[in-house]
């Protein structure tokens, strides 16, 4: 399941940054870049776990000739979160931090996100994520800046960071146990409601920001409510004591109805969008419903490696 480790300090990194991966050339290509450029003073490693790969993504990892760099497969389980639980348990770091494989951070990221971590005393610790628009966005590309990643309230009202964007500390995965390799989305929420009903500290860096590409097409956004859908779904299943017996979706949550300073025309467009993706959710959650349980897992969150 674990190949290709090419690092070789015999120093144990005070952090590992984790990116899973799946068939992204030129999304990890643009991680690499903003993550092989850091200067940190504390000894770091980035780990990228590919997750089945059938195409050149592999090799544009391995053709970045850096020591601080390890490139892991997670081959057994499709889940972005099986892929960052392989990377958690490959390493030895005191703290792990986790970003995607479509994103960019700027300089200074690591160095100032730890800096942040200690001085905060946080277990578990998030950031500000900017959506990056193109020179010519289409209106998917708009509603999706628009609606944004709401980091802030995510961890005020639902105790939770996305994984695009985390930092948590060894001993919090010892003591809660890892991601749920079960869920196809979600994960990065069940986990973070684990955490904090554990009593652990969280914290917002609201002074760093890293960058996430914006969804292009109304494919793009169908897809990602589909997944979110059967997710939700999920959570239901496995967890019901936390969020409910399967069978009645959750409320929805986030941005619900365009800013007023918006345009007439994109307050219309961008209403007529949230309506339908709302619908694709619950498309999702109740295909996943009469799907059943097709999970070959034993049912049990997976333990830290000792």
């Amino acid at each position: 399941m674990t190949q290709t480790n090419r690092s070789s300090d015999s120093e144990t990194p005070k952090v590992a940054v984790i990116v899973p991966v799946y068939e992204d050339p030129d999304g990890i290509r643009t991680t690499l870049e903003s993550l092989l450029a850091q200067s940190c003073e504390w000894p770091h490693r980035i780990v990228v776990v590919d997750n089945g790969s059938t195409d050149d993504t592999p090799n544009i990892v391995r053709s970045y000739d850096d020591n601080r760099l390890t490139l892991l497969f997670e081959t057994d389980i499709q889940s972005s979160y099986a892929a960052r639980n392989t990377g958690v348990n490959a390493t030895e770091s005191d703290i792990l931090a986790f970003v995607d494989a479509d994103m960019a951070v700027p300089d200074g990221w690591l160095r100032e996100s730890l800096r942040e971590l200690e001085a905060a005393n946080a277990d578990y610790m998030g950031c500000n994520v900017d959506l990056t628009l193109p020179n010519s966005p289409t209106i998917a590309g708009r509603y999706d800046h628009h609606t944004g990643f709401p980091v802030e309230g995510y961890l005020e009202r639902q105790q939770f960071v996305p994984t695009c964007c985390l930092f948590v500390r060894r001993a919090v995965f010892a003591d809660v146990g890892l991601f749920d390799r079960r869920l196809m989305s979600g994960g990065d929420k069940e986990f973070g409601n684990r955490v904090h009903g554990a009593g652990y500290d969280s914290h917002l860096a609201d002074d760093i920001t890293v960058s996430h590409p914006t969804r292009s097409s109304i494919g793009e956004l169908i897809a990602k409510d589909i997944r979110v859908g059967r997710g939700l779904c999920q959570l239901q299943r496995y967890h019901p004591d936390r969020y409910g017996t399967p069978g009645i979706p959750p409320r929805p949550t986030g941005i619900k109805r365009p800013d007023q300073d918006l345009s007439r025309r994109d307050r219309v467009a961008f209403g007529a969008l949230s309506r339908f993706l709302t619908g694709v959710r619950g498309a999702g959650y109740y295909r996943e419903f009469v799907a059943g349980d097709c999970s070959d897992d034993p049912g049990t969150i997976p333990e830290l490696d000792t």
